[in-house]
């Protein structure tokens, strides 16, 4: 650990060592037959862009609750656009705002978690609690609104045949899709419910680190840690039934 309290140091040799990383990743995910190359690349490349950027407006973003509450829509909706474009990424009937129904299981998600919290006065209505609370609820809703959504139309597309076999058994289109993608859609949540069992085993999740350098103690980091995992888990687990729904529906791909 490095001076300060600091996980890292922040050196030229960070920056160094960030560079080569990225590019270990991208020469193995281009040339090891995966063809994420170039996107591994653009990744790294904006991330770094878009931390630049937030670090320099945070500091104000967090004093002022309305700007912070303007903060937390913009990442909504960078989520929104994000995990609608994926889910339809290279399919013929992603319509100019199809991509707006990703909305829907993210607003379904972390919506009445944040609701709740601010309800019970367990997140103050301080710019420096919401933001951080609101990004991680809407990180985790997104990861589950594009892994279901893409599980389910690929699942629809390759069992193509059994979905119409099921209509013609006298099912209801809705419950043929379903009936075929439902499975594949939930493994969606196998990364959460992995994270969530290993903790503390296998890793150290931020939230915990970043309590316990910031000088509050094992008990009280473990307990919003153990927070915020459960509170994914319900999260992401309402977006993929929701995500289920509208493909169900034909609302989010066709």
């Amino acid at each position: 650990m490095g001076s300060g309290g600091q996980l890292l140091p922040v050196t030229p040799a960070l920056g160094v060592a960030c560079a080569v990383l990225l590019a270990v990743a991208a020469l193995v995910a281009g040339r090891g037959g995966l063809g994420h190359g170039r996107a591994v690349v653009r990744a790294g490349v904006r991330a770094a862009v878009q931390l630049a950027a937030v670090a320099l407006v945070i500091a104000w973003v967090v004093r002022s609750l309305w700007a912070a509450t303007l903060f937390v829509l913009l990442m909504f909706a960078v989520a929104a656009r994000t995990a609608g474009r994926r889910v339809l990424e290279g399919r013929a009937d992603a319509g100019r705002w199809r991509w707006a129904w990703a909305a829907v299981p993210i607003a379904a998600g972390v919506a009445p978690v944040l609701l709740l919290l601010a309800a019970t006065g367990l997140l103050p209505p301080r710019g420096l609690s919401v933001v951080p609370v609101a990004g991680i609820l809407i990180g985790g809703a997104l990861t589950a609104t594009s892994l279901s959504g893409r599980r389910a139309l690929d699942e629809l597309r390759a069992r193509h045949g059994e979905v119409e076999a099921a209509l013609a058994l006298g099912f209801e289109e809705r419950d043929a899709r379903l009936e075929i993608c439902r499975t594949a859609a939930s493994t969606s949540l196998v990364p959460a419910l992995d994270q969530t069992r290993t903790v503390g085993l296998v890793t150290l999740p931020g939230a915990f680190v970043g309590m316990l350098l910031g000088g509050a103690g094992p008990v009280q980091a473990g307990a919003v840690q153990l927070f915020v995992l459960v509170a994914l888990l319900a999260v992401e687990a309402v977006a993929v039934a929701v995500v289920l729904e509208l493909v169900g529906r034909g609302r989010l791909g066709g």
